[in-house]
This record gives structure tokens, C-alpha cells and sequence, in this order.
């Protein structure tokens, strides 16, 4: 027999809430329903399947009966490339790999007592098969966390890195473009309205001209821009990023970016010419996913050429209308770097490694000892000839996050509340440093979210499979 709405309104609200016939929520208990956010988190990560579609259902309704929408930072990037935001801070955009729904709650925590307006949570592609959160689950834990939080107004949910894999296009371009493109189906039925395409991967450096080097690259990038206008559902405009050159690789300049830039524009007019481009610019400026790790585990200190920054994040916004630029591989740079983002003109700056080696720094010592147990006999393959111990359990360890998902989120309460404390305190210090602090009025001005209501059978689709490239994509 069929559950009803109402059914599951009941079950986990009791007369807290109630639905009507055409589908909407209404909230009689904020409250009571707030103290159900984790129970519907747990059902959407490890239900049965019936009962996480039923929860993803339950939590997206609710976070609009709330006040909280699922939105893009679309035109408040554009009011930037206009010039019409006149205080310089940089959004935090934060993949959550572990523990989703708490470290989300440590975030809207942060944000509240500071009234952060802009705020980003992310995951890429290959985060997705290591974490083992497709972007249904991944929503409904950030939609929850902001429901237990009190959140009220946007959410920003943001695909991260959506890249072709080089080696598999190589092979067979037809069926690696449609895995890129099922990927954004899934991702925009679950709520990401900003999506990060990532084709920089495209780049030949052997080609002997910047547009040459940079064609491919360009073409691919407006081909998904046009598959996500189609899929967009109406009222949104999703924001799209793009990259021009691969995080760990050399530099990027001037030539480099508007030749992309121009190439991107003339491929995306002849496909759609009413069709909305990028409202921002990934581009390399020393950094590496992870950071660097040196023989003792340490981290090694990274120098972040902030001039190139700067530089390229004005030419996007005052000669394409871009909100500027995007600096990846962030998380371990000095606290001290921090400051600098807004100071030269960052729009958005990606935060991972550092909430992850936090978790693992809360762990208790038994779990963690068996985690790395485990690294060591399922990822001895990725240890490279001369890593230390050390390096190698840094590196890899990150692909423990799936496998031990359940024992990390039924962690005691003890350890859960530490680790909480410490993600907050992170989280505020990185908002007050990327001066996003009293920004809720300016995103009030440009973002109106618009309501999606969605009826339960959507939250039943069946999910992508897109492990069979995880080990060729970054972060």
C-alpha cells in the first residue's frame, strides 16, 4: 500500500505540520519540527529506500514551509561584475565530505551570529563516490542542518568540479559527455543551482596558440552551459562556473583567460544565443587540492600569487560582466591568507581538506585506527614509491569517508559536540576573514529565491553510477 504525504507528515511530525491537497507544507510547530531535522537526516543517509525518498521529500518541503529556499547566487555575482555591491568579501563555498548534516550545522551556527548572507555548500564529483553522498542525500542534509539551525532565506548547493575525465574522453568522448550530463540532470533535480563545469582538464598545453590550447576547453564548457539552461527549471537561473586551467598546474594569465572567455562566448551563442553564460572564472594561482604534505605529515606552506588573482578576477568583471575570480585549493593555506581573498578581490574561494583532517582529529582513537587499517588494504595502490607513512595516510585516507559514514555519524555525543565546537569556531574565523559578516542585507537585495515544490514520487529517481571515474577527477 501507497504512504500518503500526510502519512509521512504524521509519522515524523505528529500535528506539528500538516499538507494540503496540492502538496504544500504548512508549519503550525517550527519547533517541534526543528528537533525532528537529525531523525529525517539518519533516514535520508541510511534508510531503506523507500524511507530516504520519503525523508528527502519531507525535509525539502519543510525547508520551504520555513523560509528556506534552495537557490543560485546567479544574480548576485552579476550585481558584482555590474559593479553594484560596494563592500569587497569572497563567499566561502565549503565541501562537506564528512558528517554532512553537523558540520553543516556548525556553518549556519557561524553564519547566524555574524548575519553571513552568502554562503556555499559544495560537492564534486568525485566527493560524491568516495563519501558515498549522491546529491539528493547531500541536499537533504544541508536542507535539515538548516532546519535544526533556524536558517531562514536562501541555501546555496553548489556542484563542485564537474569533470571530464581526460582519460576517459580519450576514449570514448560521446559517453563521457553524457555522464557529465546525467550528472547535472541528477544534480539540478536535487537542488544544485550553481554548478562548477570543469573542462579545464581539455587544455593542450602542446598546441602551439593560448586559443588553440584553450578551444576545446571552451567548447565543451558552453555546450553543458546550454544542457543546464534546458534543464533549469523555470524561475532559476542557474549559476554556472567555469575553469580555465587545472588546479596544480602552472598559472593562469591574462591570454589565457580571454581567449577562453571570448572562444566560451562566440561556442555558446552559436548553440543558444538567448542562453545566460558563466557568472564566474576558476583559475590556478599556486595552489593544490589537499595541499601539499611533507614526510612527517605536516603540511608544506603554499605561496598563492594573490597579484594574478586580483588581476584576473577584475579583468571578468569589468570586461565580461563576471563576478569575478575563484580560488580552489584553499583549505590549508596559513590562516593568515585568509584576509587576503577579499582584499584582492576573490569572489569565491573553495574550503575542503581542513574540515575533513578536523573529523579525523575528533575521531576516537579506536575508529580511526581502524579506518587507517583500512586505507592500508584498500588504497595501497595510490601510495607512491616515496611517501612516507605519514603522506600516504593524509592522502588517502579520504577514501574511508564512505565505507565509514555510519560509524562516523553514530559517534558519541561527547565526541560529536567537540568536533561541532571545533567546526564552528573554524567556520566563523574563516567568515570573519573572508568578510562575509553582515552580508545578509546585500544578498536580500540581489537573490529571491524561488520555491520549487516538489511532489514525493521525484525523490524516487533512480541515481547515477559514476564510480568508474573517481580516480581520474580532482576535488
Amino acid at each position: 500500500m501507497s504512504v500518503t504525504q500526510q502519512q509521512i507528515v504524521e509519522k515524523y511530525y505528529g500535528g506539528a505540520a500538516t499538507v494540503g491537497n496540492d502538496g504544500v507544507l504548512t508549519a503550525k510547530d517550527p519547533a517541534k519540527i526543528a528537533a525532528q531535522a537529525e531523525t529525517l537526516a539518519r533516514a535520508s543517509a541510511f534508510g531503506s529506500p523507500s524511507e530516504r525518498s520519503q525523508a528527502r521529500w519531507l525535509i525539502w518541503e519543510t525547508a520551504l514551509a520555513l523560509g528556506i529556499v534552495p537557490a543560485s547566487i546567479n544574480d548576485l555575482y552579476l550585481a558584482r561584475g555590474k559593479g553594484s555591491i560596494a563592500k569587497q568579501f569572497t563567499v566561502p563555498a565549503m565541501n562537506l565530505r564528512v558528517m554532512a548534516f553537523d558540520s553543516a550545522r556548525a556553518a549556519f551556527r557561524a553564519a547566524k551570529k555574524r548575519a553571513v548572507g552568502p554562503l556555499i555548500f559544495e560537492i564534486a564529483r568525485s566527493e560524491m563516490t568516495y563519501t558515498d553522498q549522491r546529491p539528493s542525500e547531500y541536499t537533504a542534509s544541508i536542507l535539515a542542518a538548516a532546519i535544526a539551525e533556524g536558517w531562514k532565506g536562501p541555501v546555496f548547493v553548489q556542484g563542485d568540479h564537474f569533470q571530464v575525465s581526460s582519460k576517459k574522453y580519450a576514449s570514448s568522448p560521446e559517453s563521457e559527455i553524457k555522464a557529465i550530463q546525467d550528472l547535472i540532470g541528477e544534480a539540478i533535480q536535487a537542488g544544485f543551482y550553481n554548478i562548477d563545469i570543469d573542462t579545464s582538464t581539455m587544455v593542450d598545453l602542446t598546441k602551439q596558440t593560448v586559443p588553440e590550447q584553450q578551444a576545446v576547453n571552451s567548447r565543451l564548457c558552453a555546450d553543458f552551459t546550454a544542457f543546464i539552461r534546458q534543464k533549469q527549471p523555470a524561475g532559476i537561473q542557474v549559476s554556472v562556473g567555469g575553469e580555465i586551467g587545472e588546479v596544480g598546474g602552472h598559472n593562469s594569465n591574462e591570454e589565457e583567460l580571454r581567449a577562453f572567455l571570448g572562444l566560451y562566448a562566440d561556442e555558446l551563442k552559436k548553440m543558444d544565443p538567448k542562453a545566460v553564460g558563466l557568472s564566474k572564472i576558476s583559475i590556478q594561482t599556486g595552489t593544490s587540492h589537499g595541499g601539499v604534505v611533507l614526510p612527517n605529515g605536516k603540511m608544506a606552506q603554499v605561496a598563492v600569487d594573490f597579484d594574478t588573482l586580483k588581476k584576473l578576477s577584475i579583468i571578468s568583471r569589468t570586461a565580461y560582466g563576471l563576478g569575478g575570480a575563484v580560488q580552489h585549493g584553499a583549505s590549508t593555506l596559513p590562516e593568515d591568507a585568509f584576509r587576503k581573498f577579499p582584499e584582492y578581490e576573490t569572489c569565491e574561494v573553495h574550503l575542503a581538506t581542513n574540515f575533513q583532517s578536523m573529523a579525523f582529529d575528533h575521531l576516537p582513537p579506536a575508529l580511526r585506527d581502524e579506518i587507517y587499517v583500512w586505507v592500508r588494504a584498500h588504497c595501497a595502490d595510490e601510495r607512491k614509491e616515496k611517501d612516507t607513512e605519514e603522506q600516504f595516510l593524509y592522502k588517502a585516507r579520504k577514501k574511508a569517508v564512505g565505507p565509514f559514514k555510519k560509524q562516523c555519524w553514530d559517534m558519541s555525543a561527547e565526541n560529536r559536540q567537540a568536533l561541532d565546537a571545533a567546526w564552528e569556531k573554524q567556520f566563523g574565523f574563516l567568515f570573519d576573514q573572508l568578510r562575509v559578516d553582515n552580508t545578509k542585507d546585500i544578498l536580500e537585495k540581489f537573490v529571491r529565491p524561488v520555491a520549487i515544490h516538489k511532489p514525493l514520487s521525484s525523490f524516487s529517481s533512480v541515481e547515477v553510477d559514476d564510480s568508474h571515474a573517481a580516480k581520474d577527477l580532482a576535488d
